[in-house]
């Protein structure tokens, strides 16, 4: 067995079942480190019991890919093939994903993501997907390593070369913004008018008051870049959990109906991992 797609196929099943980001880099990382390597000096290495001194590789990964150089399926991906996905989807739920052409709100390494750009394209266009649109964070959410205007135009960079190589997949070009307290967006107004999709999520003072937090969304609302208000409760019920934020809902959503504004949804709040049926795992913001 192949053991560059062994590894690549564990870090796709460790992403699907939800587990820890530095799970899926191991073996993401370790399949890359021995893409420039030949086989005959991996099994060298194999046989002399030196696969760890490959940069990036470490006694798990070093196993499957031993199992894979003898010929069989590494334990630990038989293990994760035969695993149960840890969601229960019903009937609606199917139906509807039966229909989806794409995903409009994606996180990739670039961020706080787990996938390279490339592997989310690749991973979507599997699964019969359209489009991917890319929404990182912007620079505000730094616990996410956001991406400052900089960053963001050599991302834009990646996904024009991207393209012209998945076509006619296509890799749509977004951001999820921060959204300051007054309203503004965390990101040049110059750089969001060139995006395909502008995501538009408060992460920071999630307790204001009902009134301020009213007029802070309305405010991103009616920005002419913002596509979709993102997560717009701020709750979660995993964890630690938190509460939902006061807003006069029914004022924010009126605004959104007015200007064309999408709101994200968060059904999968109840099981996060269900996002990994879209190409890589949603934001766990």
């Amino acid at each position: 067995m192949d053991p560059v797609s062994a590894l690549r196929r564990i870090s796709y099943l460790l992403e699907r079942d939800g587990a820890d980001t530095y799970k899926v880099r191991a073996f993401r990382h370790a399949a890359t480190a021995l893409e420039p390597m030949t086989s005959a000096d991996l099994v060298e290495l194999s046989g002399a019991g030196r696969l760890q001194s490959i940069p990036g590789v470490g006694k798990s990964t070093a196993q499957a890919i031993a199992e894979a150089l003898a010929g069989d399926v590494p334990t630990y991906l038989a293990k994760l093939e035969t695993a149960s996905p840890p969601f229960v989807l019903g009937a609606a739920a199917r139906e509807l994903l039966e229909q989806l052409h794409g995903d409009c709100h994606s996180h990739s390494d670039w961020s706080d993501g787990g996938s390279s750009i490339r592997e989310m394209a690749e991973a979507a266009r599997g699964l019969g997907h359209e489009y991917l649109v890319l929404t990182d964070h912007s620079a505000r959410l730094t616990v996410a390593h956001g991406l400052d205007a900089e960053r963001l135009r050599k991302q834009l960079e990646v996904v024009a070369a991207l393209n012209e190589d998945l076509a006619p997949f296509r890799i749509l070009t977004g951001i999820e913004v921060d959204i300051f307290e007054d309203g503004s967006l965390d990101q040049e107004e110059e750089l969001l008018a060139q995006l395909d999709v502008v995501v538009a999520s408060v992460h920071s003072k999630l307790r204001m008051d009902g009134p301020a937090m009213t007029r802070r969304m309305l405010t991103a609302i009616e920005n002419p870049h913002t596509d979709i208000l993102g997560h717009c409760t701020g709750r979660l019920i995993t964890g630690k959990g938190r509460p939902q934020s006061t807003f006069d809902a029914e004022t924010v959503f009126a605004a959104c109906a007015k200007t064309g504004t999408a709101v994200e949804i968060n059904w999968v709040r109840l099981s996060w991992r269900d996002c990994s049926l879209s190409p890589s795992p949603c934001s766990r913001s």
